[in-house]
């Protein structure tokens, strides 16, 4: 899963981040942006979230050292500030910045710029060509309350190392679940997955991306030709 290193030191807000972030990303955060350049190199994040009006270090200065230091140069950084975007937008493009989200947050493009940063970063990240397939499939496991449960679900988005598809179940971070292709009423065992990411978190029907963990040969697409 991607990190996400937000340097904010309003804690309402890293709280907001964290949320809407989770589940898409690992989340570290600091309100200290002395603490900020340690945690980045610690963690090597695939991006950084940063406020520019902070105490004791300035934003500014903080996105111009983590730009020229080699470790973190490459490391996209996003201001996300209270300040007009207007007024900062090229001084911290000059700086490294990547871009620049006022408060209060559009999350939406939020969202759609942190994955296309880290997708052009990691292109090995959809190693697997996806295809357009519709299959029914049941996934049997237990949800975030270690409760039992067994699903049917659709998918139109598969490749040979997992899935995208939509269903109620919360699960926990490190649920392993069996997975099933049902048709003309038998059920077919094609391995195990592991959830790879939440596209929507914060609707009832959430998107899961499911990745292989194992996989038999039933399952209709394999690494040959894919």
């Amino acid at each position: 899963m991607p990190k996400i290193l937000i340097v904010d030191d309003d804690d309402a807000l890293r709280n907001l981040m964290r949320m809407r972030l989770a589940g898409t990303y690992e989340v570290i955060d600091t309100g200290d942006p002395v603490q900020a350049l340690g945690l980045a190199l610690e963690h090597r994040p695939d991006a950084i979230l940063l406020d520019l009006m902070m105490p004791n270090t300035s934003g500014f200065e903080l996105c111009q050292s983590l730009h020229s230091l080699s470790y973190t140069s490459r490391t996209p950084i996003f201001i996300v500030s209270g300040e007009s975007a207007s007024k900062y937008r090229e001084y911290v493009a000059s700086l490294g910045a990547r871009g620049f989200f006022e408060k209060p947050v559009n999350f939406t493009d939020l969202k759609k710029r942190l994955s296309d940063e880290i997708q052009a970063q990691h292109p090995e990240r959809r190693a697997h060509v996806r295809v357009r397939m519709r299959l029914v499939l049941k996934l049997k496991g237990q949800d975030e309350g270690r409760r039992s449960f067994e699903q049917l679900t659709t998918t139109e988005n598969v490749s040979a190392g997992g899935f995208l598809c939509n269903f109620m179940v919360k699960l926990g971070k490190d649920a392993i679940l069996d997975v099933f292709i049902s048709s003309a009423g038998q059920d077919r065992y094609v391995g195990k997955v592991r959830q790879a990411r939440i596209e929507s978190p914060d609707t009832p029907w959430q998107s899961y991306g499911f990745r292989f963990v194992e996989r038999s040969r039933e399952w209709i697409l394999q690494d040959q030709g894919i």
